[in-house]
């Protein structure tokens, strides 16, 4: 069995553990995999959407297949929930990415 085998028979069992579907988008990113990432992250955020580390890892997916306006709102969803959280440290990192992909798409 492999890592991305294991993750998923241990989020058959505990659907609610939200780390597993953080790394399981993260072995779907490994290799390549940006739409499935993206279902991935998308179901962490309905589980759990204050899991603010999961936007930035979003929006780059959405950017490496070229969703754009997808990228913009997955930082921006991030963003106000890092502010509301007060986790400043994702703040900073939401905010230079968000602010990257505006200035690569002048």
């Amino acid at each position: 069995m492999n890592r991305l085998e294991i993750l998923l028979d241990h989020l058959s069992k505990d659907p609610a553990e939200s780390f597993l579907y953080f790394a399981i988008a993260k072995e779907y990113e490994a290799v390549n995999q940006f739409n499935e990432a993206i279902t991935y992250y998308s179901q962490l955020k309905q589980v759990n959407p204050d899991y603010v580390g999961l936007y930035y890892h979003l929006g780059h997916a959405y950017e490496e297949i070229d969703q754009i306006g997808e990228a913009f709102s997955a930082y921006d969803e991030g963003i106000a929930i890092a502010k509301r959280i007060s986790d400043l440290h994702s703040l900073a990192e939401l905010q230079n990415a968000r602010q990257n992909l505006e200035i690569s798409n002048l």
